[in-house]
């Protein structure tokens, strides 16, 4: 240390070393706060992603129920030979005239059902 200051020498080795200390602490203190920085992105991004997975799930099932909806609302047979004339050659006919007719099964047996409990 240079002796001929106005200010004590050992004043100003411990301002040097206070000095060092923060210098050297620097990087560490630095890569904490991008680790703490990345953590919270990381959890700001899961959230988002269950919170979007929520929403598809209550869209999934308002487009299922409007399906059904819209199977139960075919009420003539020539609706569904519409249907099978535009799906044909498509392998899915056959499970759509399977389920379509479960459903015209289905209407049938509900008024049945009503008269039974009555």
């Amino acid at each position: 240390m240079v002796n001929d200051t106005p200010v004590n020498s050992k004043i100003t080795d411990a301002v040097t070393q206070s000095n060092l200390t923060v210098l050297g602490g620097a990087p560490a203190q630095s890569m904490a706060t991008a680790y703490q920085m990345m953590a919270q992105a990381v959890g700001v991004s899961m959230q988002n992603a269950v919170a979007n997975q929520h929403s598809m799930n209550t869209i999934d099932n308002a487009i299922v129920s409007q399906g059904i909806a819209m199977l139960y609302s075919i009420d003539s047979t020539s609706e569904v030979k519409v249907s099978q004339e535009i799906l044909s050659g498509n392998a899915n006919t056959e499970i759509v005239t399977a389920l379509r007719a479960i459903i015209l099964e289905l209407k049938k047996a509900q008024p049945s059902q009503k008269s039974d409990t009555v």
